[in-house]
């Protein structure tokens, strides 16, 4: 059994501004306790022989060879739009500088 008791859970309701009534803390002195106990048990785990990694199953990112290839030159791409500025779409402010 945990050691976790009813005024740490308390203490812990009032870091997370939490409020909490007696009965939840009284619940919750015992599902803290069970969430601690587990994570001591994991803690046990022998993973001195386990290589970290970022995922669980073996990924291989599929990407494409960044290649330089023919597109639009800024004047076509801006060509359809309803006003532009040094090569660039310009659009109304929305923000205020304030």
């Amino acid at each position: 059994m945990s050691s976790l008791t009813r005024a740490d859970v308390s203490h812990l309701a009032g870091l997370a501004r939490i409020e909490l009534s007696d009965a939840e803390l009284d619940q919750m002195v015992g599902e803290l306790g069970v969430i601690i106990e587990s994570v001591a048990k994991v803690q046990q785990a022998p993973i001195g022989e386990v290589a970290p990694m970022s995922h669980p199953l073996p990924l291989t990112n599929v990407t494409r060879p960044d290649v330089v290839r023919p597109s639009l030159t800024p004047a076509q791409a801006l060509s359809g739009a309803p006003a532009s500025d040094q090569q660039r779409f310009s659009v109304p402010r929305i923000l205020d500088e304030e």
